[in-house]
C-alpha cells in the first residue's frame, strides 16, 4: 500500500459494512435521516452502506434487526434506539464480538463507542419550553407528550421542559408525559381526549416528530387555533399547513440528514482505527466543531450545534 496514507484509509475501510438502524422506517424524520445515509454512501462508494427500521415504533422489532445485523457480520452499526436500556446486553455482545457500535438520540446508553448528538438535549428542552411559556403569558395549563416512556431524549426534553416551567408560578402542568409512539393519529385522538378534560388547557409540549401534526390536528378541528400553544420537535415540510394556520405555534429540530451523516463518519472514522476528539469537525453542518466528553460508559458522548427553532415567520428557510 506504499506510504499514501490517504489510500491506506481508503484500504482500511473498503468493502466495510455501515448499517443504520432507525426506530421506524417510512416516517418524515427517518425518511429525512435516509436522505443522509444514500448521501453519505455515494461519498464513499468503498463502503456498504445502508439505513433498515421496523416497520413500527417498537423497541423488540429494532432489537430483532439488530441481532440479524449482528449475526450477519455487520462492521458497524449507526443505531437511534427506541429503548436504550433495551439494547444495552445487545449492543455489549456487539461490541465484544468487535463490531463498531455508534448511537444517537441515546446519552444514557453505556455499551456505544460514541453517542452523537445534535446539540444539548437540557438546553433544547428548554428552548422549547421557554417558547411555550412566551406563547400562554406564562400562565395557563399545560401538559406534555413523548414518543415512549423509553425515549430517553424525549424525557429530557420534557424534564427541561418542567424545569424551566418552574419560573412561570401560574404554569400548571397536567397528565404529562403522554405516549405517542410517533403515531400522528394516535396522537390526534390522545389530544382530543386532554382537550375535552381540560377544555382550558392553554399549552402543549411534544417530543416525536409526528406529535405536531396530531396534537396540531386536534386544535385546528376543535376551533382553538390561536388559543392553544402548541411547541414540538417537528420537521418543516410536514408541518407546514399547521404553521402557516397558527395551530402550531413553532417547532424545535435538527436536520436528521445531518445527524445520519454524521453518524455515518463517526463510524467510518473508527472502522479505519481513529479517534474522535473534541473540536474534531466532522465535515457535516452543524458538527463542524463538536464537543466531546465521557460517556454513559466506556465510550464518548459527541454534542454538535445543531439546533433550530422556527415558527410561521421563519420556516421556510428551512424547508425538508
Amino acid at each position: 500500500m506504499g506510504v499514501n496514507l490517504a489510500g491506506n484509509s481508503v484500504f482500511a475501510a473498503e468493502d466495510k459494512t455501515i448499517t443504520t438502524v432507525v426506530k421506524i422506517s417510512g416516517i418524515p424524520w427517518f425518511d429525512r435521516m435516509e436522505t443522509g445515509v444514500d448521501l453519505y454512501a455515494k461519498q464513499h462508494p468503498e463502503m456498504n452502506i445502508s439505513q433498515v427500521g421496523p416497520a413500527t415504533a417498537d423497541a423488540a422489532q429494532q432489537m430483532q434487526i439488530i441481532q440479524d445485523l449482528i449475526a450477519k457480520g455487520t462492521d458497524a452499526l449507526a443505531v437511534v434506539p427506541m429503548d436504550p436500556t433495551i439494547l444495552e446486553a445487545l449492543l455489549k455482545r456487539a461490541i465484544a464480538r468487535g463490531t463498531i457500535v455508534v448511537t444517537h438520540e441515546a446519552d444514557n446508553q453505556v455499551n456505544t463507542m460514541v453517542d452523537v448528538e445534535a446539540f444539548d438535549n437540557t438546553e433544547y428542552g428548554t428552548a422549547l419550553n421557554e417558547r411555550l411559556a412566551d406563547c400562554m403569558g406564562g400562565q395557563g395549563k399545560w401538559t406534555t407528550f413523548v414518543g415512549s416512556l423509553g425515549s430517553r431524549t424525549h424525557l429530557q426534553w420534557v424534564g427541561a421542559g418542567e424545569k424551566n416551567a418552574m419560573k412561570y408560578p401560574k404554569m400548571q402542568l397536567v397528565d404529562p408525559n403522554n405516549e405517542s409512539f410517533d403515531d400522528a393519529n394516535g396522537t390526534y385522538q390522545k389530544a382530543k381526549e386532554i382537550l375535552r378534560k381540560h377544555p382550558d388547557i392553554k399549552g402543549f409540549q411534544t417530543s416525536a416528530g409526528n406529535d405536531v401534526l396530531g396534537v396540531g390536528r386536534a386544535i385546528e378541528e376543535a376551533g382553538l387555533t390561536g388559543k392553544v400553544c402548541l411547541v414540538g420537535t417537528g420537521l418543516p415540510n410536514p408541518s407546514a399547513a399547521y404553521l402557516d394556520s397558527g395551530a402550531i405555534t413553532a417547532i424545535g429540530f435538527w436536520d436528521p440528514q445531518k445527524a445520519g451523516m454524521a453518524m455515518n463518519e463517526v463510524a467510518r472514522i473508527l472502522l479505519e482505527g481513529g479517534q474522535i476528539e473534541d473540536g474534531m469537525n466532522l465535515g457535516v453542518d452543524g458538527y463542524e466543531k463538536v464537543s466531546v466528553r465521557p460517556g454513559a460508559g466506556a465510550g464518548k458522548l459527541l454534542i454538535g450545534n445543531g439546533m433550530v427553532l422556527v415558527d410561521k415567520e421563519t420556516y421556510k428557510e428551512h424547508l425538508f
